[in-house]
């Protein structure tokens, strides 16, 4: 981790996910002096199951901001593969994964970053970009008071946009282009306040099915993360009714059955929960000018992936190097930043079938083929050779893309 003078340079970031924030501390580490503005009227706390790779923990540790994001996961975690009817088979659990991944809830990760940000990092919440227009020499900025309606112009050397995959610095910068690719696929998420009845602490559970499935993510020391996810041919009707009532046709017509029923229940009566479509973002380019784009809004891997959360940190650490490393030649620091990170999201990118696979088969063929490569798994001499392959897979999820 290093700490310079200030370069007098001015960024502006917009989001304050793990992307935005990573970004933001870099960019100070290196000397920049960001304004980093949000949307909502304060930082989220909750957040659901996410896991950090080698990529991750890599950039998180030059950034000083591993040990704070700490390590729910511990050997002790298993899996369970089940069905309607309750019965249970050895499930592959996220902590048996090649480098052992960190299993965390996104709030760890978020709260590690801020915490580490500088008392004289500006932060603006309800804030927008209203406008962007920018020149040779620099960017001017609308930014407008979502509460007062109020707006002001500044100008700023670089914009980092993190706003999400429906970035609004994305469409003011590069325009009505749709880069959302949708995988037709919808989840529902939420962090449960106890255990699932019938399981411990350290149980997880799967229950997949045909086009949806169903998963509990165990903590060492936290009541697990609940995940729906399923399959739907009109994504636009799935914002039609309440979550509830979509994620409870999705799973049905069949009797939910007494597991089931209790994690729809749950859902239902969880005070905060996600529910979304799920998108890849694909584009030629992820700069244009003065304008950057970065975790989400530039790539967005998806849950699926497992790989936003470590994806979003390397690439903020990566952009603060190259802007160091380049001094006053903004142009190059941007091409080299992109350079480095392109290869290693387009092999993420290409990969999320096969993951997509393993939390929902897409029907009855990808379900029996999941399963046997499960029951493989188990199989003396044969899942030992499984291993050796899954880890050569799960090598570029643990590569270091943002080494200096």
């Amino acid at each position: 981790m290093t700490h310079n003078g200030r370069t007098g340079r001015r960024a502006l970031v917009v989001g304050l996910g793990i992307a935005g924030i990573a970004t933001t501390l870099r960019l100070r580490q290196v000397g920049w002096e960001p304004v980093l503005v949000e949307r909502a009227a304060g930082r989220r706390s909750g957040g659901y199951f996410i896991m950090l790779f080698g990529t991750g923990v890599a950039s998180a540790r030059r950034l000083g901001v591993l040990d704070a994001i700490g390590d729910r996961g511990d050997a002790n975690l298993t899996m369970h593969e089940v069905d309607r009817a309750g019965r249970r088979r050895p499930g592959m659990s996220p902590a048996a994964l090649p480098g052992r991944p960190r299993q965390l809830l996104r709030g760890d990760i978020e709260q590690g970053l801020f915490a580490a940000l500088p008392d004289d990092v500006e932060i603006r919440y309800r804030t927008v970009p209203g406008t962007i227009v920018q020149d040779d020499a620099g960017v001017d900025v609308t930014l407008r008071d979502t509460a007062t309606g109020s707006a002001v112009t500044e100008r700023f050397d670089l914009v980092v946009g993190a706003d999400g995959m429906r970035s609004t610095v994305r469409a003011l910068t590069f325009g009505p282009q749709e880069y959302l690719h949708p995988l037709n696929y919808m989840i529902a998420a939420t962090v449960l306040d106890e255990p699932v009845e019938g399981f411990a602490r350290h149980e997880g559970l799967v229950l997949a099915e045909p086009g949806r499935s169903v998963w509990t993510f165990p903590f060492a020391d936290h009541a697990p993360g609940l995940l729906f996810s399923y399959r739907t041919a009109d994504i636009d009707a799935e914002f039609t009714r309440p979550p509830i009532a979509s994620v409870r046709a999705a799973f049905g017509p069949e009797p939910a059955g007494p597991l089931l029923e209790s994690l729809l229940s749950r859902f239902e009566q969880a005070p905060e929960f996600l529910f979304d479509s799920v998108h890849q973002v694909r584009m030629p380019r992820w700069h244009r000018g003065r304008v950057v784009l970065m975790g989400d809004a530039a790539w967005c891997l998806t849950l699926y992936s497992g790989m936003g959360a470590s994806s979003g940190i390397a690439g903020g650490e990566l952009l603060g190097t190259m802007l160091q490393r380049h001094g006053d030649d903004l142009p190059a620091a941007l091409d080299a930043w992109e350079a480095r990170m392109r290869p290693f999201i387009a092999h993420q990118q290409d990969t999320i079938l096969s993951m997509r696979r393993l939390f929902t088969p897409n029907d009855r063929r990808e379900q029996l083929l999941r399963t046997g490569m499960l029951r493989l798994m188990r199989a003396p001499g044969i899942g030992r050779a499984m291993s050796k392959i899954m880890a050569k897979d799960m090598q570029a999820k643990n590569t270091d893309v943002a080494a200096a």
